[in-house]
């Protein structure tokens, strides 16, 4: 297996820079819709079948030589079993149909059984770990952004419902984060005993809140689930805050291995801050669309900047769009591979 990924995970010196891409299986490929339109039903539907699933995640991997492949699946999978009605609507993505608003809403959630509930995640990482050659990561949201998700009934531009609870009900706002934390810890130390050889949390909305807010209503959540994983599994552990260049002297005291950054700070300026952590990142996605030659040069720029990083892992800012021309992928992942490999 080509290892590179995981080496880099742990600070471990490699012959080149390893990358993927967050969601490197998705719209942007042809094959990938070609899937999604084979099979019948949803994108939930879609999400709670293994073998496409499988299918999917791997064309990443088989078609730009990525160093990684990421679990094909949805932050937001856990919430149905917790209770929740799911709906991902076109144009307007996912849809709590009866939102968080009282405690009798939180005290009606359940913590599942990941085993029991979402079978067919595990079965999904047992089916890639017998086919993939590199390292496979499975993931979570964090607790405060499926609570965002929960709270507001979808996505939202200003979380006027979420920071409403947390400021003038903040026990139930605790109450609630409490228990998707449980079954979000559960969750993953069951993908890692699933197969699962990297985990990576996923903190979308972190950078809505300010510094202080971050530290109280978000940061303490990730810091309990990384606490428990610690106590069953050495897996590396990855922490994306989105939008999170002001919380890096807080994110830094999560517990992960590794630091996701987005396009919004200089990899060269987030290093100096990060201290003793690998980094991953963090090209603008839409820098994808430059033309080849300057794209290049964006990536030569990008790796020299996080040469006195403890290690680096390049992707992106954030995920790959759904118009991202797949050769511009093909283009970015050969240009790390051989700029890191001539440095």
């Amino acid at each position: 297996m080509n290892d590179t990924f995981l080496k880099a995970c742990r600070g471990e010196k490699t012959e080149y820079t390893p990358v993927w891409i967050m969601r490197q299986a998705g719209r942007y490929l042809p094959q990938y819709l070609e899937v999604r339109g084979r099979g019948k039903g949803t994108f939930l539907d879609l999400c709670k079948d293994p073998a496409r699933c499988t299918e999917v995640t791997l064309q990443p991997v088989d078609f730009f030589n990525m160093d990684a492949a990421i679990l094909f699946s949805d932050i937001l999978i856990p919430m149905e079993p917790m209770g929740m009605n799911l709906e991902f609507h076109e144009g307007r993505g996912p849809v709590f149909t009866d939102p968080i608003r009282s405690r009798k809403d939180v005290e009606a959630l359940v913590i599942p059984d990941p085993e029991a509930t979402m079978p067919f995640v595990m079965e999904t990482i047992k089916l890639l770990r017998a086919e993939l050659k590199v390292p496979l990561i499975g993931f979570s949201g964090a607790p405060f952004t499926l609570a965002t998700y929960l709270i507001e009934g979808g996505s939202s531009k200003v979380f006027l419902e979420t920071k409403k609870m947390m400021f003038q009900a903040p026990e139930l706002y605790h109450n609630l984060l409490q228990k998707i934390t449980d079954c979000t810890s559960l969750y993953l130390q069951a993908q890692a005993k699933a197969g699962a050889q990297t985990l990576q949390i996923f903190d979308s909305w972190a950078g809505i809140l300010a510094p202080v807010d971050y530290a109280r209503f978000a940061l303490p959540y990730v810091q309990s689930i990384i606490n428990d994983l610690r106590k069953v599994t050495d897996v590396p552990i990855i922490y994306f805050a989105n939008n999170g260049s002001t919380l890096i002297e807080h994110t830094m005291t999560a517990g992960a291995d590794v630091l996701g950054l987005d396009w919004r700070i200089n990899i060269k300026k987030a290093i100096a801050r990060v201290g003793d952590h690998v980094v991953q990142g963090n090209l603008d996605p839409i820098a994808l669309f430059l033309p080849e030659e300057d794209l290049k040069q964006r990536i030569k720029q990008l790796l020299e900047d996080a040469r006195e990083a403890k290690g680096h892992i390049f992707n992106l800012g954030h995920g790959v769009v759904p118009q991202t021309p797949p050769d511009q992928v093909r283009i970015t992942v050969d240009a790390v591979h051989e700029f890191s490999a001539r440095a």
